[in-house]
């Protein structure tokens, strides 16, 4: 067995292990969310939540940049050897977060009625995700600065940092919802309150981890504050491609819950059952994509390519495996996973026919997860975004079969968006790989560090 599992496979696995537990502490969360509102009175606290919970992660996950970026360049800069380069690395990032957090917060309220008013769901969903918004908004600025910082401490491949943070905050939240919504009784209210004092208490522990990282390399905290300055149009333009990428992105996830609406709240209760299965998957797959992208980055930042594609065919190893051993567990056992979620017959009865599609998604996104890894290790943001061009329209033209085929359009588009994310980026590898032109970190973005 050596073949599938040699040197590589296990030094990816020593940063996907613990990656892979905590990420699943982030589904758990959001399984836990979904069981508790799920088993109140009438589904439309539940799609609510769904609705509410996909307008928070269109908007927050357009600045998941904030991480991904914050990765790629800390990788590089520490397979350089560059110590202000991993400073700059944190305090541009963190800087941005803060100030978009902000801005959130104090825009929410004009936003949040046009993102209800979009959605198209019933009146009574519509006043359960807007409770949801108005407190869980105020999370933002904590929510944004917890992704650059994050993104930095994996860079470093200080894998205990992020891990203990995810728990902490998603333990927190878990116990936090138990108590406001199950014992209060403030429903859909609570979940959102759970989410934001959870948000804030992570971004507290992740201070302090920063600090304590800095010191270890003789800096103190208060001199990220001049490392804001400098060249910024390279990482202004690296995020202009990760945002476009991450709006594309999100567009397509939310459309699953807004067309979902739109067919009826029963299809928008049941496809949130359903996005924890893909959640849970992507959050499991995403774990070798942080080794990809720490790995490979340094790899990159130190010019050795041929570290990088022994790094590459060891995650396309693992990676393979482990989708297959989600897919069978879905098959096997995805009934009673569904089962948890909710005790209502009609809306458990839905979602299970939808269920095997689930069966093949973790089969068929995986490369898409790996892919990223690997383009983000690079700072090539261009490729990522024409990938998503491609990949939603896609998605777009799969949509065209919703009047024949109802809620299973819906998840015919994201099949086949997973599927063209994976094959662009391929392609462009391969055409760069054949070219002769190596897949190397952006000249401007290395002088900009």
């Amino acid at each position: 067995m050596s073949w599938a599992f040699g040197a590589t496979d296990r030094q990816l696995w020593r940063i996907a292990l613990p990656m892979l537990i905590s990420n699943l502490s982030v589904p758990l969360l959001g399984l836990v969310d979904t069981a508790v509102v799920g088993h109140l009175a009438a589904p439309h606290y539940l799609a609510g939540v769904a609705l509410g919970t996909t307008a928070t992660n269109f908007v927050f996950m357009l600045l998941l940049f904030l991480r991904m970026a914050t990765t790629g360049r800390t990788a590089q800069a520490k397979g350089a050897g560059d110590r202000l380069a991993i400073l700059k690395a944190l305090a541009q990032p963190l800087a941005l977060a803060l100030l978009a957090g902000g801005l959130l917060s104090v825009l929410s309220p004009l936003i949040i009625p046009l993102l209800l008013q979009i959605s198209g769901a019933e009146p009574q969903v519509q006043q359960q995700a807007a409770v949801y918004l108005q407190w869980r908004w105020w999370a933002a600025p904590a929510a944004l600065a917890n992704l650059a910082i994050n993104g930095w401490l994996l860079g470093l491949e200080r894998l205990r940092g992020p891990v203990l943070l995810l728990i902490l905050g998603n333990v927190c939240n878990i116990v936090l919802d138990l108590y406001l919504v199950v014992g209060l009784g403030h429903q859909v209210a609570g979940v959102a309150q759970a989410t934001l004092l959870a948000d804030y208490l992570m971004l507290l522990a992740g201070l302090l981890l920063v600090r304590r990282e800095l010191a270890r390399r003789g800096f103190r905290l208060w001199q990220l504050l001049p490392q804001v300055r400098g060249e910024l149009a390279p990482l202004l333009r690296l995020n202009r491609d990760l945002l476009i990428r991450s709006l594309l992105l999100q567009g397509c996830f939310a459309s699953l819950t807004v067309l979902g609406g739109r067919l009826g709240s029963d299809y928008l209760a049941a496809n949130a059952l359903l996005l924890n299965l893909l959640t849970l998957s992507a959050f499991a797959l995403d774990a070798l994509a942080y080794g990809v992208e720490i790995k490979c980055g340094q790899a990159l930042g130190a010019r050795r390519l041929d570290r990088l594609q022994a790094y590459w065919r060891a995650a396309c190893r693992q990676g393979a495996m482990v989708a297959l051993g989600l897919g069978m567990a879905y098959l096997l056992w995805g009934h009673h996973l569904l089962a948890l979620l909710t005790d209502q017959p009609a809306l458990l009865a839905l979602a299970q026919s939808y269920l095997p599609w689930h069966w093949c998604l973790p089969l068929i996104g995986v490369w898409s997860y790996l892919w990223d890894g690997l383009f983000v290790a690079a700072t090539d943001g261009r490729a990522m975004r024409n990938s998503l061009l491609l990949a939603t329209l896609g998605f777009a033209l799969a949509l065209l079969t919703l009047p024949w085929l109802g809620n299973h359009a819906l998840w015919l588009a994201m099949s086949l968006f997973l599927a063209l994310r994976a094959l662009t980026l391929a392609w462009i590898w391969r055409y760069r790989h054949h070219a002769g032109r190596a897949l190397l970190p952006d000249p401007a973005l290395s002088r900009a560090n």
